[in-house]
């Protein structure tokens, strides 16, 4: 299927979306996805999974609607599937109050696991802004995410852009959480 011809949304609602995105490895596997379609041997060697593993996530996420077979064809008698991204991006609802973020967490993980010696930009800064400036700055992040989705080339090597913006829990509460 084209690009183009793909919704942009999936919002993940149900317990098995939800289940099949949380797990770093299907996570993985939607990121091999991202720019272009994969049959099952050439996730399982870009994710580092044996075939029957990257067969099983595979099957996981097509239930859940989030990815799809886009053509076949006929090799030595096998039919050959290629997956795609069922949309342009998925939507997760947020997390209930003690879960973690299913994005961050595997951000975090992919992040941890990159070469350390590779080029990489990590910064966190703490900033006191209005209500107003605090809209405004994650409308622009948003915007500068999207304008470099834009210019992506799936010939080139993948890049990850993850970013979180939120007021942090009042301190009291924080340290009263962890006692």
């Amino acid at each position: 299927m084209p690009a183009d011809d793909l919704p942009e949304t999936i919002h993940v609602t149900t317990d098995a979306q939800l289940r099949a995105v949380s797990n770093l490895t299907r996570h993985r596997i939607m990121a091999v996805l991202r720019f272009e379609p994969a049959t099952i041997t050439q996730i399982a060697a870009r994710v580092g999974l044996a075939k029957g593993s990257s067969s099983y996530h595979m099957r996981l996420l097509e239930r859940a609607g989030l990815v799809k077979v886009v053509r076949t064809r006929k090799v030595r008698g096998v039919t050959e599937r290629y997956y795609a991204m069922a949309a342009r991006s998925i939507v997760l609802p947020d997390p209930g109050v003690g879960q973690p973020d299913v994005l961050m967490r595997n951000a975090v993980a992919d992040l941890e696991a990159a070469p350390v010696d590779g080029e990489r930009h990590v910064r966190m800064a703490h900033l006191r802004l209005t209500g107003e400036q605090f809209a405004e700055l994650g409308a622009r992040l948003q915007a500068l995410a999207d304008e470099y989705r834009e210019l992506s080339d799936p010939s080139l090597p993948d890049v990850s852009l993850a970013f979180a913006l939120f007021r942090p829990a009042p301190r009291e509460q924080a340290e009263g959480d962890s006692k």
